[in-house]
């Protein structure tokens, strides 16, 4: 290949991650502004501006950073960078806006996994690195919480992708084939059931990524002060709270991507720039709406639970509602395959 087809391709990539990554931070802060400014009208109160999440990330950068004397430092000042990094990463891998992701075809749903857990488990480290007992018991909570809401979130990319097999796509952990066929096209009544649960199952697993009230034990400010936080200030305060937006975005656009990959200018019949302006519009729209039902009204109609109630939460009930959605999934193929009532289904349009 030639050397300066390489070094363009090279350039494009860089400058793609740059803007991919301005992105996230910026609507990330956003749209936390958005959730708080709605929380607030909920509850009967005014709220902070739009720009608060912006105000208080520039303040924390102007802070002294302090590291307690009994932490680990390196570890304390690094775990936040490697957050956010991999938040950031992420992005590179998820369709924007109708966009190919800018790492296409390099990675797929199982990464995409793997690199959410990395926040969290940077959290967890950095508390357990502080050497606050606050910060010791939120650590803790954290990994509990990862343990329980890993195993509903695995049930339903498993389900999609066991749907994808079915249908004869090849590589079923590709957000790239997910969005080339919407699931919705590809089941009947009773698999449309399945993946409503299944899309039910995946909002409530979100405020638990994101350390969200009703499941943000591990942070509680009126039981262990913050927790993982706890101890944390400065630009590493910072970097945590930038984490958290990003992950917003991330979360939003996964929903996004494996319920509602679908775009506006095609059905408008529109082309070149106004084509990208409408679509970029419905993207940002839908990532509002995604995250208002799944953390904005959660968090603003439900107390927070206690740990122990957080897993049986979705070790129990969720899972179940997870395993419900698969099992309709499963059976909607069997009827379909068994009775012949695809060429049916698909002329009535139910499929």
């Amino acid at each position: 290949m030639d050397l300066a087809v390489v070094s363009q391709a090279a350039l494009i990539t860089i400058i793609g991650a740059i803007g991919v990554t301005i992105f996230g931070l910026i609507f990330g802060l956003f749209y936390k502004g958005v959730d708080r400014k709605l929380s607030a009208h909920m509850q009967g109160r005014i709220g902070p501006p739009l720009k608060q999440p912006f105000l208080d990330v520039i303040k924390l950068f102007t802070k002294e950073n302090i590291v307690p004397e009994n932490a680990i430092s390196w570890v304390f000042n690094f775990v936040p960078l490697i957050g956010l990094v991999a938040t950031i990463s992420i992005i590179l891998y998820l369709p924007i806006a109708g966009f190919d992701p800018l790492l296409y075809n390099k990675g797929d749903l199982i990464l995409i996994l793997y690199l959410l857990i990395i926040p969290s488990l940077s959290m967890v480290i950095g508390g357990f690195s502080s050497g606050s007992p606050y910060a010791t018991i939120g650590a803790q909570r954290e990994m509990a919480t990862m343990i329980a809401y890993e195993f509903p979130l695995a049930i339903i990319i498993i389900s999609i992708a066991w749907k994808l097999s079915i249908d004869g796509v090849s590589n079923v952990f590709s957000l790239s084939s997910i969005i080339a066929a919407p699931i919705w096209s590809t089941v009947g009544p009773l698999g449309f059931i399945g993946f409503i649960i299944l899309l039910l199952s995946l909002i409530i697993v979100t405020p638990a990524e994101l350390s969200k009230i009703p499941f943000d034990s591990p942070e509680a400010e009126t039981e262990i002060a913050g927790g993982l936080l706890v101890e944390y200030s400065g630009r590493n305060l910072a970097m945590f709270y930038l984490t958290d937006g990003v992950k917003t975005i991330v979360m939003a656009s996964l929903i996004v991507a494996l319920f509602f990959p679908y775009n506006l200018s095609p059905l408008l019949g529109l082309e070149s720039y106004l084509a990208f302006s409408v679509d970029i519009i419905f993207y940002l729209i839908k990532i509002l709406l995604v995250i208002l039902f799944s953390v904005t009204l959660i968090r603003v109609a439900i107390a927070r639970l206690k740990i122990d109630q957080i897993v049986y939460t979705y070790w129990v009930p969720i899972t179940l509602l997870s395993l419900v959605g698969l099992i309709c999934i499963m059976w909607d193929q069997t009827i379909m395959t068994n009775f012949g009532l695809e060429p049916l289904f698909k002329m009535i349009g139910l499929i």
